[in-house]
């Protein structure tokens, strides 16, 4: 097959070669310019383009963006659909923030992959997938997060961040925001100074976040507001200061939290200190269920939390109803399970069964708040003496990732196909989630975990 030439005039770097297979003959024009429609291509970084960033500004829908090793030191914004931006090599393409930017790469346009690389020090977020225009123009909330005021809910449609390493970063670490149908998987976050995996503001959200590993974050991951097919499955969530969180915020739009499963997680040791402080204060917590109803917490082994493995509790005015908690194990925390109330809002509706637990505040709660309870059943609250958070380090300081596993056939493997809906696990599916081996405690650790 003859392949062409596309020349492309760029203002600011010169001219850039794009070599691509087609069926015509020369052709020379602006970068998306004269090539047949539907033709897919790869852009080599920095081979056709010097800059990731050029790279994208040519691609169209279905190209990928393949990226050599080195330091880029840009943002990245991705506003066209279906393009795959992947990394040679995961630890060695590293997009660099240096502090000055909010976004190591930002995603606004559906069905976009992000492969196969790191992204660091960021003033916000390494990678951030939106529909919200502000959050896209970096509006931080007062406590992290993003207040997009009367700002009517658009989501992104579609997304898959595979294989990538966050670190390093000022809020979220991987962080889909009003952005629905997606996968968040196989990657690794640490240093995130609020959370290091985050999904905000969607429902239904449709979105798996699986395989993952978070730690050395103020939490390993947080689902605020984040409703209707959520899963979260799978993942190795140790060494922060908090493991996982799913909860209401009036902050965000789409409230209450209802309906995650979160099942077959790792989740342990969640009293790092050096890590970024927790905006709220948390501190040695497994999970954390805050106004959050209807959720499934089902086979996680919940290790070693010094304050409490799982707390249920309210956010201001939203009661936490209806969520089980259904054959976990619980081993070496402060205290196992414990319900708090601290305002007039209490829960309802929450229940246990068949945990192996050691503790519970109050006490035989897993007794007097058996499944199935009741939606109408005030659930019961006590109190117990919780740690003293120390202080965290800034987010700069977080120690630096290890290597981590690369995308398979990085280098040869075409444009990733992102689907309109990922696949979701169904009933059976996430019936068969196993509980985490013991022996994966110390598997990959860099954090003590006893």
């Amino acid at each position: 097959m003859p392949r062409l030439a596309l020349r492309v005039l760029a203002a600011v770097v010169g001219t850039l070669t794009l070599v691509a297979g087609c069926s015509g003959g020369d052709d020379s024009g602006s970068g998306k310019g004269r090539r047949p429609a539907g033709e897919q291509v790869t852009i080599r970084v920095p081979g056709d383009a010097p800059t990731i960033s050029a790279a994208v500004s040519l691609a169209r829908p279905g190209d990928l963006v393949l990226v050599a090793p080195g330091v880029y030191r840009e943002s990245v914004k991705v506003s066209t659909p279906r393009v795959t931006v992947r990394g040679e090599s995961r630890d060695k393409v590293v997009i660099d923030g240096r502090l000055q930017q909010p976004n190591g790469i930002l995603v606004t346009a559906p069905g976009v992959a992000v492969q196969n690389l790191t992204v660091r020090n960021n003033t916000q977020n390494g990678v951030l997938v939106t529909g919200s225009a502000k959050a896209a123009a970096g509006l931080p909330g007062q406590s992290g997060g993003y207040d997009t005021g009367d700002e009517p809910v658009t989501f992104l449609k579609s997304f898959l961040v595979s294989h990538v390493t966050a670190t390093r970063n000022g809020l979220y670490g991987i962080y889909a925001f009003s952005a629905q149908n997606g996968v968040i998987e196989n990657s690794y976050a640490s240093g995130g100074a609020d959370s290091g995996i985050y999904v905000g503001q969607c429902k239904p959200c449709r979105i798996v976040v699986r395989d993952n590993i978070a730690e050395l974050n103020a939490v390993g991951y947080e689902g605020t507001n984040a409703s209707g097919d959520m899963y979260v499955v799978g993942n190795r969530l140790v060494g922060n200061r908090v493991g996982l969180t799913t909860n209401s915020n009036h902050q965000e739009k789409l409230l209450p939290q209802k309906g995650s499963v979160i099942a077959g997680n790792l989740i342990a040791a969640n009293q790092q200190t050096a890590t970024p402080e927790q905006a709220d204060g948390g501190w040695g917590i497994g999970i954390g269920i805050d106004g959050g109803s209807d959720n499934q917490v089902a086979r996680n082994r919940i290790v070693g939390n010094s304050n409490a493995g799982l707390v249920i509790t309210a956010t201001a005015d939203i009661p936490p109803v209806g969520n089980q908690i259904v054959d976990n194990t619980f081993t070496g925390n402060g205290v196992d399970v414990g319900w708090t109330f601290p305002t007039a809002t209490r829960g309802r509706g929450n229940c246990l069964r068949g945990n192996e637990l050691r503790t519970t505040v109050p006490a035989r709660l897993a007794t007097t708040a058996s499944c199935p309870m009741s939606a109408k059943s005030t659930s019961p609250a006590g109190q117990w003496a919780a740690p003293t958070a120390p202080g965290g380090i800034p987010f700069t300081d977080v120690t630096a990732p290890a290597p981590q596993p690369q995308f398979p056939n990085a280098l040869t493997a075409g444009a990733t196909a992102v689907p309109a809906v990922p696949a979701l696990p169904d009933t059976a599916d996430t019936a068969d989630i196993p509980l985490p081996s013991a022996s994966l405690l110390a598997a990959d650790a860099r954090v003590r975990t006893s």
